[in-house]
């Protein structure tokens, strides 16, 4: 069974997955408690890699390479569907486009790392400009079970609580949402999610009838989703 440990830096949220003795650092930023961890519990870390190529994620990749004989993953080994083994435990890769060309997925057990494509509560910005591939992996990532768990790659849940409760001011669940909240560890479930992200709703009556009221496009599920990315 592999395990996940979350590092935080400023309000972006690095990782390591490890299993008894091996680990692969994701987004490892926090480079220097990451290599402490490392440490500490005796692991080894065998690669370093990244949910995207955005300076905020990858500024930890040299000082961990140097420091241990870890391998760099980039995104060309990085084939979709297929993945790696952390002691003989698998880590399955998604690519993900949307927030960037480049960006993708984690899946390690039922947990998922999903960087800046899919937030607690919210999304990512569509850097590539390419909404309908964004809208292609949110759909491919709603498929995952409800028990996935989602660790983002930074925490916003702040301002995408606060913005999900003005789209739906009387959505209970976003309260217990947000009840639940811990800058300790930042995570939530794919059930909570379809629960309370207005980037998942799309199908929902709440959402379609907010669409209606704002009189944007909303007769199908692309134009639907692409009305929610031009709300501000």
């Amino acid at each position: 069974m592999l395990n996940i440990e979350q590092f935080r830096h400023g309000d972006n949220l690095a990782y390591l997955v490890y299993g008894n003795t091996q680990a692969i650092a994701v987004d490892g930023v926090s480079w220097q408690k990451i290599l402490s961890f490392l440490e500490k519990n005796n692991l080894i870390l065998s690669a370093v890699a990244n949910t995207h190529q955005h300076f905020d994620h990858t500024s930890g990749n040299n000082h961990l390479l140097k420091a241990t004989k870890a391998e760099l993953l980039t995104y060309a080994a990085l084939t979709d569907g297929k993945g790696f083994n952390i002691d003989d435990e698998k880590i399955t890769v998604y690519r993900t486009p949307g927030h960037t060309d480049d960006s993708v997925c984690f899946s390690a057990g039922n947990a998922l790392l999903t960087g800046d494509t899919l937030f607690n509560a919210t999304i990512g910005n569509c850097f590539s400009g390419n909404l309908k591939s964004f809208y292609l992996s949110i759909k491919r990532l709603m498929t995952l079970p409800n028990e996935t768990i989602i660790f983002a790659g930074h925490d916003y849940v702040r301002d995408s609580v606060i913005f999900a409760r003005r789209l739906e001011p009387d959505n209970k669940e976003i309260e217990k949402f947000w009840n639940s909240y811990n800058t300790e560890c930042v995570y939530s479930t794919m059930a909570a999610e379809r629960k309370i992200n207005p980037y998942l709703r799309f199908n929902e009556e709440p959402i379609v009838n907010l669409l209606k009221k704002m009189n944007l496009p909303h007769d199908t599920e692309w134009e639907r989703w692409q009305s929610l990315m031009s709300i501000e």
